[in-house]
């Protein structure tokens, strides 16, 4: 017997995983409803797994990933069997779910998701309650001692704040997603806050005094215990490459010196500061990670298409159907999902601080509602040669769109190349090796970008 939701498409009782990947779609992926009686609803019918489960949850602007990567390696040097939830995705939504170093499989997501489609019937949630809820049916049913949950967007009503977890986390907070969280910092922040429950611990990252105060003012009225960077815990420099974490009040004046981080944005140490306060605090909860594990996860960690930097032959791109006699030389890349103003210019100081160029060609491409304005004027001055590509998605900004957004004097070597696997043969045709290709402004095109660079990550 199949069943007909109401996306139209026909559901077996044993779906491949091909079928689920095709409800899925239909699901309209880019489609944000914020909101969480559907989530309640329907994990009511599954059993409430996520009520099996422990967890730390994540929120913020920037960061979050960057949170769950460090804290996964860290306890999992420790011996613990971490369960991570992160979106998007870069090119397979299998990527969302990994257990260790282990993304789910297609036979498991298959399996899970045929689950879920026959539950739901004429019943309809989004592609990101869909993911959420399998993601929470997986985690239940594979022993994991811990779950790094990562909202979707903002925090009070995103479809993964249905948890009560051991630890909150609240990384930096910048303007982002206007048109859903608030047009102020502080109606940004209330949104982020949402994810404070009664007497859990709050890590906080937020520095902003508008944003720091509302995450102050909602952890008292919640009695929730707050753990501030720059006031209960800080970190500082050490000797050469390294650097220090120092607990202050609530961490008994603990150090951890020798850290030594495995990406070279500048951001890392900061959110790599609230990856350890939180894993200080789960100490309550019996998780023992001594210092070793910690600096071993985060020297060795990895967080692909953020800040990822690597060096390779020329890639050949049969788009241009030529065979360049520069096909061996090797060039350089920097692909990082910076699509807000705070990521941008931490991409741009970073570039500054961390690299040495001759030129500096940029691919980039965009969502519609993202800061264009704001974001091209910090990228289109520091780049020798700028390529403007539209990644997937009904969100995407069209390179005509982006381009209105340039000034008319950095419109000189700006090229509107529509064709993302175009747009990266001819920006390595004006590189050398001396050179450096950064590729940003949105995860959707890091994910087309490296699958043609280093193939798909599973």
């Amino acid at each position: 017997m199949a069943l007909i939701p109401p996306c139209g498409v026909s559901v077996k009782m044993n779906m491949t995983y091909d079928e689920v990947l095709t409800y899925l779609d239909r699901l309209q992926m880019h489609k944000i409803k914020l909101g969480l009686d559907a989530m309640l609803s329907f994990m009511a019918s599954v059993g409430n797994p996520e009520q099996r489960s422990r967890f730390v949850h994540v929120a913020g602007t920037n960061g979050k990933g960057s949170v769950c990567a460090a804290l996964s390696e860290m306890l999992a040097c420790a011996g613990y069997r971490i369960g991570v939830y992160t979106s998007p995705h870069l090119s397979s939504v299998r990527e969302r779910f990994r257990i260790g170093s282990r993304y789910i499989s297609e036979e498991e997501f298959a399996e899970l998701g045929t689950r879920i489609c026959g539950i739901l019937g004429q019943e309809k949630i989004t592609y990101f309650e869909f993911t959420t809820a399998l993601g929470f049916l997986w985690f239940s049913e594979s022993d994991v001692d811990l779950v790094l949950l990562e909202t979707g967007m903002g925090g009070r009503l995103d479809a993964t704040n249905i948890v009560t977890p051991l630890v909150s986390v609240i990384t930096s907070i910048s303007m982002d997603h206007e048109a859903y969280l608030g047009n102020t910092l502080t109606a940004v922040s209330g949104e982020k806050a949402g994810i404070i429950k009664v007497g859990v611990p709050v890590v906080s990252g937020a520095k902003d005094p508008e944003a720091a105060a509302v995450i102050r003012r909602v952890s008292e009225e919640k009695k929730a215990p707050l753990f501030c960077l720059g006031q209960e815990f800080d970190y500082s420099r050490g000797d050469k490459k390294t650097w220090r974490w120092s607990g202050k009040r609530g961490f008994a004046g603990q150090e951890i010196a020798g850290l030594n981080s495995a990406h070279p944005s500048l951001a890392h140490r900061e959110n790599e500061s609230l990856a350890i306060a939180a894993l200080k605090l789960l100490e309550l909860h019996e998780f023992k990670v001594d210092f070793s594990s910690m600096r071993t996860g985060l020297a060795t960690m990895k967080w692909p298409g953020r800040m990822e930097y690597f060096e390779q032959p020329r890639f050949r791109n049969s788009v241009l159907h030529t065979e360049s006699d520069r096909k061996d030389e090797v060039c350089r890349y920097l692909l990082d999902g910076a699509h807000n103003l705070d990521g941008v210019k931490n991409l741009a100081e970073t570039l500054r601080l961390k690299f040495s160029y001759e030129k500096l060609i940029c691919i980039w491409g965009a969502m519609s509602d993202k800061d264009l304005a704001g974001t091209l004027a910090i990228m289109a001055p520091l780049a020798d040669h700028l390529f403007l590509t539209q990644p997937d998605g009904e969100r995407s900004a069209s390179v005509k769109y982006i381009h209105s957004y340039l000034p008319d004097e950095e419109k000189a070597n700006v090229y509107c190349v529509p064709e993302g696997a175009e747009a990266l043969a001819l920006a390595q045709d004006k590189a050398t090796g001396k050179d450096i290709i950064v590729i940003g402004g949105s995860l959707y095109l890091i994910g087309a970008m490296r699958a043609l660079l280093l193939g798909d990550l599973v």
